[in-house]
C-alpha cells in the first residue's frame, strides 16, 4: 500500500474547529445537554403527539387547477359537486321495483339527505326509476349523494353518516329483509385508505423496530451501543411532530408527512448513530480518553453526518418546488427531520457518549473488532474491481441499464379505490359499481358552464349532443336531457333541473371505459378543445388528474436543477473537488433510473402482482415518483459522503489515489451495508400494508437503497475512480485556496507498528493491525496505519 510524502501540518479549517468546539462544549456540559433534550422530548411529545388529528387529509391539488375551479363554481353557484358517497342496494327478493323494496330504498334515501353534510341525494327510487341507477337484471339500484366540505370534513363525516344508515336498517324490520345495501364511492375509498394506511403503519412500526434493535445489536456487540439510535430517533420524530403542529397554524399540512418523518427518522437514525458510535468505539480502542476520542469523533464522523444532513435537507427543500399541499407537506417533514436527526447526532448523541465513555461497550454478548481490518472482503473486491475497472463497469452498467428500461413507459396517475386489497369491502362495492353500472359511473367529468351569455336553450343541447358523440363517451346529462350518441334518451325532470343554476348550466359526462386511464386523459383534453357557445371549465376526478399531473411535470425540471445544483456545490466545497460531485450525481441518476425502471414494471404493468397482492392501474400515483426521488436521492448522498469522506480522509493522510479508494471501502463497507440493510427493513416493514402505494414506496425504496450500498458503492465507485485516477481530487485554484479539510490524524498506535524511517517493505510484511502491505511499497518516517 504505498504512501505519499507527508503534508506540512494544514490549519485546521473553520469546520473542523468547529465541530471540536462543539465536542468538548457537549462533554463539558453533557448532564445539562440530556437534560434538556429530555425535556424537549416530553414537551414536543406533549404538543405534537396528536398532530396527527390536526392535519389535512387533502392536499393533492393545486388552487389554480381548472378542475379546482370547475369544483368551486360547481358548489357555489349549483350547490353540487361530485357524487362522493354511492350506495349499493340490493333487493334480497324480487327486484328493486318491488314495492317493499321500493319502500325500503325510499326510506334509506330520506334518510341519507336527512344526514348534516349531506346534499345532493338521489336514488333510483326518488328519480322515478330511472333506468340509469339500476342494473339490467333489476337486482340492484343506486343512492348516490355528496358529503359537502373539505377533504377534512368529508373523511371525518363519512363513518359517522355510514354508522346513521347501518342503525336505520337495523331498526327497520321491513328494510332487513327487503334490501341489503354497501357503501362506496371516493367518500367512502379515502376514508377507507386513511384508516388503513393508519393501522398498517403501526403493525409496520412493530415489525420495524424491534427488528432493527436486534440487528444493530448483532453489528455491535453490545446492548448499550445499539440502544443509541433511539435517542436520535427519539429526537428527530418527536421533534418533527411538533414543527407539523406548529405550521399547520400557518398553512395546510398533509397527515400522510407524519408517516415520513417516522419512516425517515428511524432510517436516519440508524445511519447517523452508526457513523457516530462506531468511530467514536475506534478511538476508544486506539487508546485515547474519552475526550479525545469524542473530539476526534466529531472532527470526522461528524463532519460527514453535517454533510449528509445538510445534503439531505436540500434533496427535500426541492418538493417546496410545487404547489401542492401533498409534496410540500413531505419538505416540511423531510427537512425538519433530517435537520433534527443531525442535530442530534452531533449534539445529544455526543453528550451521552461523553457520559457513557468506554461503557458504550456494556452488556456485550459478543466480542467483535469496533476497528475494520485492513484487509476483508471489502478492500478485496476494491482491488479485483480497480484491477480490472472497464470489464466491471460495462456488465454493470448494462444490468442497470437493462433494469431500467421499462421507465420509458411511465405513466402517472392518480389516486382511486384500486389501491385498497380487492378483499376491503369498499373496493368490492367500487369494482361491482364499474362491472354492473359501466367504469366511467364513480369518475364521471362536470363541465361547468358559469354564465351561459346570449346562447340558447337549443345551442346549450346541442352542445350536449356534440359532447355525446365524442370517443370514450358514455352518456351525457344535462337540464336538457340524457344523451348518448347524440340521441336524447329523456330523463325525470326532478333529475335534469339540477344542472342548470340562476346564470349557468354544467353537464356530467359519463366516461365510456376507466376514467383514470389514458383514455380519459384524452377525453378531457377533447372536451376542452371542443368549440363551445360559452366558456367552459372541466372537473372531476379525469381532470384533477390531468391539471396535477400537468403541474408536476412543468415544475419538475425546476425541482432536478435545485437538487443537482445544491448537491454539487454542497459537495464540491465538502471535498474540495469537481469530480467527487460529478460522479456522484451521475451514479444516483443510475439508481434512481434503475429503480424506477424496476417500479414501472412491477406496479405500473402489473408483473408480481399477485405475489405483492395488489391492483395495477396501469400507471403509478403523479405524486409517489417525486416524493420517493428525493427520499431515495438524499439517502445515496448519505453514503456517497460517508465512503468519500472516508477515502478523502485516507488521501490527505498521504496514501494515494487507489489505496486512498481501496482504504476508504474497506473501512467504510461493513458499517454502510449494515446501514443500507437496517434501512431496507424499515422500508419493507411497510410490505405488510395492504395499500398499493405503501408496496410501491416500500419496494422502491428498499431498492434503491440496496442497489446504492451494494452495486454502486461496492463495484461502480471503485471502478470509476480508479480510471479517473488523480483527477479525482483535483481542484481549481479558487478551491484550493478555501479552508482545507480535517487535518488526517493518525490514530495512537503502540511502538511496534510504527515504520522505521524510509523502510521498504517486503511482501506479507505487516504494518500496524493485520495490514499486509505490498512488495516495494514504502512507508513515511513514523507512519502507522
Amino acid at each position: 500500500m504505498s504512501r505519499l510524502p507527508r503534508h506540512a501540518k494544514p490549519t485546521p479549517p473553520l469546520i473542523e474547529r468547529a465541530l471540536r468546539r462543539l465536542a468538548r462544549s457537549t462533554g463539558t456540559h453533557r448532564k445539562g445537554v440530556v437534560v434538556v433534550t429530555g425535556l424537549f422530548v416530553v414537551v414536543a411529545a406533549f404538543f405534537g403527539g396528536n398532530v396527527a388529528s390536526k392535519l389535512s387529509q387533502g392536499g393533492f391539488d393545486a388552487s389554480s387547477e381548472q378542475s379546482v375551479h370547475a369544483a368551486n363554481v360547481l358548489a357555489s353557484e349549483f350547490h353540487n359537486g361530485s357524487d362522493n358517497l354511492v350506495i349499493l342496494v340490493h333487493a334480497t327478493s324480487g327486484t328493486v321495483d318491488s314495492p317493499d323494496v321500493a319502500a325500503a330504498g325510499n326510506a334509506l334515501t330520506r334518510t341519507l339527505a336527512a344526514q348534516s353534510h349531506m346534499a345532493n341525494v338521489m336514488s333510483y327510487w326518488s328519480l322515478d326509476s330511472i333506468s340509469l341507477l339500476r342494473t339490467s337484471n333489476r337486482q340492484d339500484a343506486l343512492v348516490v349523494g355528496r358529503i359537502t366540505g373539505s377533504q377534512n370534513e368529508v373523511t371525518h363525516e363519512e363513518p359517522i353518516i355510514a354508522a346513521a344508515l347501518t342503525a336505520h336498517a337495523s331498526a327497520s324490520s321491513s328494510s332487513r329483509s327487503a334490501i341489503t345495501f354497501q357503501i362506496g364511492g371516493f367518500g367512502a375509498a379515502f376514508h377507507e385508505v386513511d384508516t388503513v394506511v393508519e393501522r398498517n403503519l403501526l403493525h409496520a412500526e412493530e415489525i420495524a423496530i424491534p427488528l432493527t434493535l436486534l440487528l444493530l445489536f448483532f453489528v455491535f456487540g453490545s446492548l448499550v451501543s445499539a440502544a443509541m439510535p433511539v435517542i436520535i430517533a427519539a429526537v428527530a420524530v418527536i421533534g418533527t411532530l411538533l414543527e407539523l403542529r406548529l405550521l399547520n397554524g400557518v398553512t395546510p399540512v398533509s397527515i400522510y408527512a407524519v408517516n415520513l418523518a417516522t419512516v425517515l427518522g428511524l432510517g436516519l437514525a440508524i445511519d447517523y448513530s452508526l457513523f457516530i458510535v462506531s468511530r467514536f468505539r475506534q478511538e476508544l480502542s486506539a487508546g485515547h480518553d474519552t475526550a479525545t476520542a469524542l473530539e476526534e469523533t466529531m472532527a470526522h464522523a461528524g463532519r460527514t453526518v453535517a454533510g449528509s444532513a445538510i445534503t439531505m435537507a436540500a434533496a427535500a427543500s426541492a418538493l417546496l418546488v410545487f404547489p401542492l399541499v401533498f409534496l410540500r407537506s413531505f419538505a416540511y417533514s423531510g427537512i425538519a427531520v433530517v435537520l433534527l436527526a443531525g442535530a442530534a447526532a452531533l449534539v445529544v448523541l455526543p453528550a451521552v457518549l461523553a457520559l457513557l465513555g468506554p461503557r458504550i461497550n456494556s452488556l456485550t454478548v459478543w466480542r467483535r473488532s469496533v476497528r475494520p481490518p485492513a484487509e476483508g472482503f471489502w478492500s478485496k473486491t476494491a482491488r479485483g474491481v480497480m484491477r480490472r475497472p472497464v470489464l466491471v463497469i460495462i456488465p454493470v452498467v448494462v444490468g442497470l441499464a437493462v433494469l431500467a428500461a421499462p421507465v420509458v413507459h411511465l405513466r402517472l396517475g392518480d389516486f382511486d379505490d384500486r389501491v385498497l386489497s380487492p378483499s376491503d369491502q369498499v373496493r368490492q362495492v367500487d369494482d361491482t359499481l364499474r362491472s354492473d353500472f359501466g367504469q366511467g359511473q364513480t369518475d364521471a367529468l362536470q363541465v361547468v358552464v358559469p354564465h351561459t351569455g346570449h346562447s340558447t336553450p337549443a345551442q346549450q343541447a346541442a352542445f350536449a349532443v356534440r359532447l355525446s358523440k365524442l370517443p370514450d363517451v358514455q352518456r351525457v346529462d344535462s337540464s336538457s336531457g340524457v344523451y348518448s350518441q347524440g340521441t336524447d334518451l329523456g330523463g325525470p325532470a326532478s333529475y335534469l333541473a339540477q344542472f342548470r343554476g340562476k346564470a349557468g348550466v354544467w353537464y356530467s359526462v359519463i366516461p365510456r371505459g376507466n376514467a383514470m386511464s389514458a383514455s380519459g386523459e384524452t377525453l378531457v383534453r377533447a372536451i376542452r378543445a371542443a368549440p363551445a357557445p360559452f366558456a367552459v371549465l372541466v372537473g372531476g376526478l379525469p381532470a384533477n388528474l390531468v391539471d396535477s399531473t400537468s403541474i408536476i411535470i412543468h415544475d419538475l425540471p425546476v425541482a432536478l436543477l435545485l437538487v443537482g445544483g445544491a448537491t454539487f456545490l454542497i459537495l464540491m466545497l465538502l471535498f474540495r473537488s469537481l469530480f467527487i460531485p460529478l460522479k456522484a450525481l451521475v451514479l444516483s441518476t443510475a439508481t434512481l433510473a434503475a429503480t424506477f425502471g424496476v417500479m414501472v414494471w412491477i406496479f405500473q404493468e402489473g408483473h408480481l402482482s399477485k405475489l405483492l397482492d395488489f391492483t395495477p392501474t396501469g400507471s403509478l400515483i403523479d405524486t409517489m415518483p417525486v416524493l420517493m426521488f428525493c427520499v431515495a436521492f438524499g439517502l445515496s448522498m448519505d453514503y456517497e459522503v460517508f465512503l468519500v469522506s472516508r477515502m478523502k480522509e485516507l488521501h490527505e493522510n498521504g496514501l494515494d489515489n487507489e489505496s486512498a479508494v481501496v482504504g476508504g471501502v474497506q473501512q467504510t463497507g461493513r458499517i454502510i451495508t449494515a446501514a443500507a440493510l437496517l434501512m431496507s427493513i424499515v422500508f419493507l416493514s411497510l410490505l405488510t400494508s395492504s395499500i398499493a402505494f405503501m408496496k410501491l414506496f416500500a419496494v422502491g425504496l428498499a431498492l434503491a437503497v440496496l442497489l446504492d450500498a451494494f452495486v454502486i458503492r461496492g463495484l461502480l465507485v471503485p471502478a470509476v475512480m480508479k480510471l479517473a485516477g488523480n483527477a479525482c481530487w483535483w481542484a481549481p485554484p479558487f478551491l484550493r485556496r478555501m479552508a482545507p479539510l480535517p487535518r488526517p490524524r493518525v490514530p495512537h498506535l503502540p511502538a511496534a507498528d510504527i515504520v522505521a524511517p524510509a523502510d521498504v517493505v517486503a511482501p506479507g510484511d505487516v504494518v500496524g493491525p493485520a495490514e499486509v502491505v505490498a512488495a516495494g511499497d514504502v512507508v513515511a518516517p513514523g507512519v502507522g496505519n
